[in-house]
């Protein structure tokens, strides 16, 4: 069956694909919902609503439960949802513009240039990079990861991509070797931090939302946001490109500008991520292909779908992180790894025989 036949199939599944998008959102809210609620406090979302909606502090709730709701859990539960749901829709961007389901930030190597950007912020932030931090202020940190990121995925394209096309293979072990160089560097900068900041870094390369504050979604939220706005516009493009730069080109797709746009709003969502939360990996391979099975490859469903699902999965996966080894608190980094491991092993095998690997 040829692609463009696939592609008829795939796009006859627009009800259900609506219809998803209705479930998502429905899901997304109750598990916002379950994260405000989750936790030592006692207070109900109907409670949580009411104070929210009045704005009065005689409202049901205590004091130390408006504390612990409205600035530790809601900034929790926005940035969660931000992050989940930039970096699902970055890995299926990122799958149309590579034509790979394999393609994911995290496994190659751009939410490690990230990292290193965030790192060199942390580590150089008080010295070499004190005027960067003055000039930027609480953004500093999310723009020296977009550009490490940025810089990481640039390379990769060029490595990655001849005449047009792009090998999986190719793909694979660059993201290892430019992910291997920039842990390399990272290594290398948390050698000179200082105590604090190297305890910092330990719990932050784990990957968690502990800590979220205001200014925080403040710094990031809007990196994020700005970077997936142009991305819903993005889908047509993607599409067509599922059937080659050279079809999607007579197509009438500008294929260079599509793939300039993509590349710098991946690189902010993810730079923007990782910068607050660390390295939480594989929510933007195991979201967008649980997607594909379920809606299909049509991008003008698959990147909300993923947005809506990805965020949720990350609010869910962080309760459980904080609650379940209580009163202690597990990084979700670990959690998404320990989950996204066995299924990208399984995706592998799956589609191994297809990819010649």
């Amino acid at each position: 069956m040829s692609q463009r036949t696939t592609y008829r199939r795939d796009g006859d599944r627009t009800a259900l694909a609506v219809l998803v998008l209705v479930g998502l959102v429905l899901v997304s809210a109750i598990a916002f919902a379950f994260s405000i609620t989750t936790g030592a406090s006692n207070a109900s979302i109907i409670d949580v609503i009411v104070s929210m909606a009045t704005g009065s502090a005689d409202s049901a709730l205590s004091n130390r439960d408006r504390i612990v709701i409205f600035d530790i859990r809601l900034p929790r539960a926005i940035l969660g949802f931000l992050i989940g749901g930039g970096l699902a829709v970055s890995g299926a961007v990122m799958q149309g513009l590579f034509r790979n389901p394999l393609a994911d930030p995290g496994l190659i190597g751009v939410s490690a240039g990230s990292s290193l950007g965030a790192v060199a912020m942390i580590v150089l932030g008080g010295g070499v990079l004190a005027p960067v931090a003055h000039l930027f202020g609480i953004f500093s940190l999310p723009i020296a990861a977009f550009i490490g990121g940025l810089v990481t995925t640039v390379l990769l394209y060029k490595v990655a991509t001849r005449h047009g096309q792009t090998s999986i293979a190719t793909l694979l072990l660059a993201g290892i070797a430019l992910g291997s160089l920039a842990l390399a560097a990272t290594g290398i900068l948390i050698y000179m931090a200082d105590d604090r900041q190297l305890r910092d870094l330990t719990f932050w390369s784990m990957g968690s939302l502990a800590g979220s504050t205001w200014s925080k979604v403040i710094g990031a939220g809007p990196i994020i946001v700005l970077s997936l706005l142009p991305l819903p516009f993005m889908a047509r493009g993607l599409n067509a490109l599922t059937l080659g730069e050279a079809a999607a080109f007579h197509m009438g797709v500008a294929v260079q500008r599509l793939k300039n746009v993509a590349i710098v709003s991946v690189a902010a969502a993810v730079g923007a991520s990782v910068a607050v939360s660390g390295g939480i990996g594989f929510v933007g391979i195991v979201v967008p292909h649980i997607l594909r099975m379920i809606i299909g490859p049509d991008h003008r469903f698959l990147l909300p779908a993923s947005a809506l699902l990805g965020g949720s999965l990350l609010i869910v996966a962080d309760v459980v992180a904080r609650t379940i080894v209580s009163p202690a608190e597990l990084p979700i980094g670990i959690l998404t790894a320990g989950v996204g491991g066995p299924f990208f092993l399984w995706m592998l095998l799956r589609q191994r025989s297809r990819l010649s690997l």
